[in-house]
Formats: structure tokens, C-alpha cells, sequence
């Protein structure tokens, strides 16, 4: 294991697990498994949380709980897509990592055309910055400029292909914000370094590692994994699925 990966996971075992053992089992089935297995050799991890804490009664269906985690808020700055889509895909990604930037690039702008569209899949973000004080300064720049309705540009900018490689500083942030036509900069600073938004990355940051986040980027398909920066046909495929089983229910 890199050392980087030894660090990360270290780290995160400290964090408390306050959730049921359907989702502990979960975690593990998910996390180790699943998410884990297409970890991109360049990326640290983030551990999954694994340190003691409190325990609740079993849940008899942890898919269920994977798949409520889906916010669905009309008003979420860091979502696209209606509401009520049949199919929700959160993502957990970090600005510096370069399998998120590929995602981004080659697939997201797809499944947006295809999908989000024509209503059928909401797109919700999750901040889950592993790589240090730059990934979480981007984490909240990105967050800031979806307090004026500029996300998913900002989103576009930050992964832009050459874009991590001139770091994150906020001189930087600043000129990404005005790439992704934020209006009013001097508020995207003062939001940038406000309690709101690392209180909004604290929130996300906590529930990739409740559910047993590794790696990123990470994906939940209407509670179901898929791990790193697959195919355009992997996603395609799993939303035809989900959509279908939705028909159903």
C-alpha cells in the first residue's frame, strides 16, 4: 500500500462510525470491495471509518439506506437534474484527483446530455477532498460558487485538462471563479472562507466516510457503487437499470 494510502487511512480511522450495522456491513461489502478495487493508482485514500463508536439494531435492507442518501432538495446548489429523476448519481470526487478530472471530461458532459435532459438522472455532488489543503480549498471554492448558481461551471473549470497541475491557491480559485462567470467574486471570497462552506465539507466529507468512501472518484447509482472512472457504457448500462427497476416500484 502507498504510503500516502497508509497516511489517508490512518487518519480517517479515527473518525466515528455512529451508524447501523446494515450500513457497517455495507461499508465493508462496498468500501473494500467494491469502491476499492478500481482505486486509481495515483490517488491516496481515505480510510472508511473503521475506528469504534456506537452501533444500532440491524436494518434489514442497507441497499435502502445507500440509496436514501440521495438529498433530492429542489434548491441544492451542488445537484442538476429534477428533483424527482428516477435515478439519482452521487458522486464523491476531489478536484485534484486526475481519474475525477477524466470523468468530468469524458463522461459527465454525456450522461448530462443524454440523461439529465430528458429528466432522467439527477447528478448530485459530494466535496470529498482527500489530497489535502488544496483539494479542500477547491472543495469550498466550488461550493462558494454554487451560491450563485455557477457549480457545475466552476465544476467544468477546476477539471479542465491542465487545470490541477497549476494547483489551488486562492489566487487561482479566484480565476476559476471568474472562468465559470461567478457574478460577484468579492462574495465568492468572503463565502470561500466562511463557516458555510466548511461546514457544507465537513457534512459531505462525514457521510463518504459513514458509508465507506476509499477512494475517488466514487460513485452511488441509486444506492448502488461504482467505483472509479469507468466506461460511459458502465454508466449507461447501470441507468437503464435503475430506471427500469424505478418503472417497477
Amino acid at each position: 500500500m502507498p504510503s500516502s494510502t497508509k497516511s489517508s487511512a490512518k487518519k480517517s480511522a479515527t473518525k466515528p462510525l455512529l451508524i447501523s450495522a446494515g450500513v457497517a456491513l455495507a461499508a465493508i461489502t462496498l468500501g473494500l470491495v467494491s469502491w476499492r478495487a478500481t482505486a486509481p493508482a495515483e490517488a491516496g485514500s481515505a480510510g472508511s471509518g473503521s475506528g469504534s463508536g456506537a452501533v444500532a439494531a440491524p436494518r434489514t435492507d442497507p441497499a435502502a439506506e445507500l440509496k436514501a442518501l440521495a438529498r433530492r432538495e429542489s434548491g441544492d446548489k451542488l445537484a442538476v437534474g429534477r428533483a424527482d429523476a428516477p435515478v439519482v448519481l452521487i458522486e464523491y470526487s476531489d478536484f485534484k484527483c486526475g481519474y475525477c478530472g477524466k470523468f468530468a471530461r469524458d463522461t459527465e458532459p454525456e450522461l448530462m446530455k443524454k440523461y439529465v435532459e430528458d429528466g432522467t438522472l439527477r447528478i448530485e455532488w459530494r466535496n470529498f477532498p482527500i489530497f489535502g489543503a488544496e483539494s479542500e480549498a477547491a472543495a469550498k471554492a466550488a461550493w462558494a460558487a454554487g451560491q450563485q448558481d455557477r457549480f457545475d461551471a466552476f465544476h467544468a473549470a477546476a477539471y479542465a485538462a491542465g487545470s490541477k497541475e497549476k494547483g489551488f491557491g486562492e489566487p487561482r480559485l479566484v480565476e476559476l471563479a471568474r472562468e465559470a462567470g461567478v457574478p460577484d467574486l468579492e462574495r465568492f471570497k468572503a463565502d470561500l472562507a466562511g463557516e458555510q462552506a466548511a461546514a457544507a465539507l465537513k457534512k459531505d466529507q462525514e457521510e463518504g466516510y459513514r458509508i465507506g468512501v476509499t477512494s475517488t472518484p466514487s460513485f452511488l447509482l441509486n444506492g448502488k457503487p461504482i467505483a472509479g472512472a469507468q466506461p460511459l457504457g458502465t454508466f449507461t448500462a447501470a441507468i437503464a437499470k435503475a430506471k427500469a427497476e424505478a418503472a417497477k416500484q
